[in-house]
């Protein structure tokens, strides 16, 4: 497939976003059983509130441009009974609306907030269900129609939101940086165990159609002279990135090295001396490292259209 970067963006941005909210109710359900001491909430958790609604725009924002029509997005939910595409389109505005709500109750010192974060923690988790089953859920594309997908977006979103919000938490509340910068560690190795676990299945799929099943031709050898078009389409366009196996092998090394071992040595790093320098580069470097690894996850799904235009006469 060919990456848009509108939805490289939505997805990494608004991941992070989720994952910074969950990290935040985390230390207010903490502080409520009086394993912590709470930080001040009109600096913490209003602020924090804020910034993961700001990334949640951002990759709302971000999914518009991806449309050939902006104006008609609202159709997009339409068939909230069938599609996940359309139930993501109402569960992020409405994620975004209790975030804001959770962020408001803290300025203000409201003592509903822990109800407000668990209402928009279920619909944090339902959001990332959304997100992934978009892809998850597409059979004939066999690198996506895997649970691991799913598990991925969660992971790597929950990872990039607790790495950010051990970077925040140095400057608002540094109680907390070490007990953040240690879940961000975990995330981020699960995160690659099975980002890791999912490149090994797709390396070994066996696709399920051939030349010979896409024209319904049985004979064993048969060479494709031409792709069928004098000139480019929608579908050699859309469904095929173009690149060499050489980029995409550098592609991947970039992702596994910036996704996860450099903000490992980051974050082990900024919890041994104690540094926001080091925790916000690890998040920056991170959040660049998903943004490859993204990129490479919608191109390494081989769409069987494909066999019909692999040749150019």
């Amino acid at each position: 497939m060919r990456p848009a970067f509108s939805v490289v963006f939505l997805t990494t941005l608004i991941g992070a976003g989720q994952g910074l909210f969950l990290a935040l109710y985390c230390a207010e359900l903490a502080g409520a059983l009086q394993l912590i001491s709470m930080p001040d909430g009109k600096i913490f958790f209003a602020v924090g509130s804020l910034i993961s609604l700001v990334l949640s725009g951002l990759g709302l924002g971000a999914s518009f441009l991806h449309l050939g029509h902006p104006e008609r997005a609202w159709r997009a939910a339409a068939m909230w009974r069938t599609s996940w595409l359309s139930r993501e389109v109402i569960v992020l505005p409405a994620f975004m609306a209790l975030v804001a709500l959770y962020g408001i109750g803290h300025y203000l010192n409201w003592s509903v907030t822990l109800a407000v974060g668990a209402a928009a923690t279920v619909v944090c988790l339902a959001l990332f269900a959304c997100t992934g089953m978009i892809y998850a859920c597409i059979k004939f594309l066999q690198e996506w129609a895997s649970p691991l997908t799913l598990v991925n977006y969660l992971l790597l979103g929950c990872a990039s939101g607790f790495t950010l919000a051990a970077a925040f938490a140095a400057f608002a509340a540094d109680n907390l940086l070490k007990a953040y910068a240690i879940g961000a560690l975990g995330l981020t190795l699960l995160g690659l165990l099975t980002r890791s676990a999912s490149l090994v299945r797709n390396s070994r799929i066996k696709p399920r159609s051939s030349l010979q099943t896409a024209i319904g031709i049985r004979h064993p050898r048969i060479q494709q002279k031409s792709q069928g078009f004098m000139g480019g389409s929608f579908n050699t366009r859309e469904f095929f990135h173009g690149r060499s196996r050489t980029f995409l092998r550098s592609v991947k090394w970039l992702f596994l090295a910036f996704a996860f071992a450099v903000p490992l040595i980051l974050l082990v790093s900024g919890i041994l001396i104690t540094s926001a320098a080091l925790l916000c580069a690890a998040f920056v470097v991170q959040y660049a490292g998903l943004i490859a690894e993204r990129w490479f996850f919608f191109a390494q799904a081989n769409h069987p259209q494909n066999l019909y235009y692999q040749a150019i006469s």
